[in-house]
């Protein structure tokens, strides 16, 4: 009861800025539809479609078919830029370690997109992903199929620099195969290259 009565100032917040954004859209006079989160929920159930931000994207307003879903899609997480801590500490706040006193390591630095050619060895090949320096020089490398360790700095090329996130693709795998309404869009699916690229929706 005590949670029951709480005034609820952050959802007014939401709300208040919910429907002010709406508005200064609506301004512009550019079509606009909104729609509720239950009917977001109702054509994903419908259409047979999985739960997913990049989906629920595809499946808002009204919605009479989707196509081209089953598409991996990037990933971007914030890691950060790093920590001013350089000791590791135990759960009883005794040192356990020490890390680098420099951020970079033969130009390279934790973060980075890199892309190793390895000529020979266990681990030949081609890897690209995000490194992880180390002080001797051989790197590891998260890739989407897992983590190569022991890679030489002087088989990495670097991609990008770290800007503080880090980018995966979510492989398709893990999505059921097919189209999802199909026979029922009357007209040319409209693209929504800004929520997810290729995928298309249509209203009837």
């Amino acid at each position: 009861m005590a949670t029951a009565s709480r005034p609820l100032k952050d959802a007014a917040a939401i709300n208040a800025t919910r429907w002010a954004l709406a508005n200064a859209l609506r301004s512009t006079g550019l079509p606009l539809e909104l729609a509720s989160g239950g009917r977001t929920k109702f054509n994903r159930i419908t259409h047979g479609i999985p739960k997913s931000h990049a989906l629920d994207a595809a499946c808002a307003g009204q919605v009479d078919a989707i196509r081209g879903w089953c598409r991996p899609t990037l990933t971007i997480k914030a890691t950060g830029r790093g920590s001013y801590q350089r000791t590791r500490l135990t759960a009883q706040g005794f040192p356990r370690g020490y890390l680098m006193r420099q951020k970079q390591v033969h130009g390279f630095q934790t973060g980075d997109q890199v892309r190793a050619v390895v000529p020979a060895g266990k681990k030949a090949g081609t890897h690209v992903g995000r490194v992880a320096i180390r002080a001797t020089g051989s790197f590891n490398i998260q890739t989407p199929h897992g983590v190569v360790q022991g890679i030489s700095h002087k088989y990495c090329r670097l991609v990008q620099r770290s800007d503080g996130y880090g980018y995966f693709f979510q492989p398709k795998d893990s999505f059921d195969t097919g189209v999802a309404g199909t026979g029922r869009a009357s007209h040319a699916a409209l693209s929504l290259p800004g929520l997810k690229a290729e995928v298309s929706r249509a209203f009837g």
